[in-house]
């Protein structure tokens, strides 16, 4: 590997760290998004895409747990499930717990309707399952 690919890939990693900090994970889509912009020569995108969202995440008032709830709320009432999942296991990660989510959920029957609230619900339901030997 060269000295500039080495440079892109711990940049790349750079990018990573910081959604594992705040999501515990990174997303598939954050991955999609820095092959392209690697292979594009766009990192710097993605880098101030990252920074940007670092600051609005952890310069706040409103800290990580809530910034998460909020996120999952905001994308239950868009009708967008794989985002809206990726929030809710943030939420968990940074110390939300299950009644936190079924109260965001019921705030989205009432801002967003019955689909948010189902969406909101089923998606605790398959976090439940999939972490079934350590019950939420």
């Amino acid at each position: 590997m060269t000295t500039a690919d080495e440079d892109l890939a711990r940049r790349a990693e750079a990018v990573r760290d910081r959604h594992r900090a705040t999501l515990g994970a990174v997303p598939a889509g954050v991955e999609a998004r820095l092959e392209l912009a690697r292979a594009h020569g766009r990192l710097h995108t993605e880098e101030a895409v990252a920074e940007l969202r670092h600051i609005v995440l952890t310069d706040n008032a409103l800290g990580g747990r809530v910034q998460q709830l909020v996120h999952f709320g905001q994308l239950l009432a868009l009708g967008r499930a794989d985002p809206a999942r990726i929030h809710a296991r943030g939420a968990l990660h940074a110390g939300a717990d299950v009644a936190d989510l079924i109260g965001v959920a019921e705030t989205a029957l009432l801002t967003a309707g019955v689909p948010a609230y189902a969406l909101g619900i089923e998606t605790i339901v398959e976090l439940a399952h999939a972490e079934a030997a350590e019950p939420l």
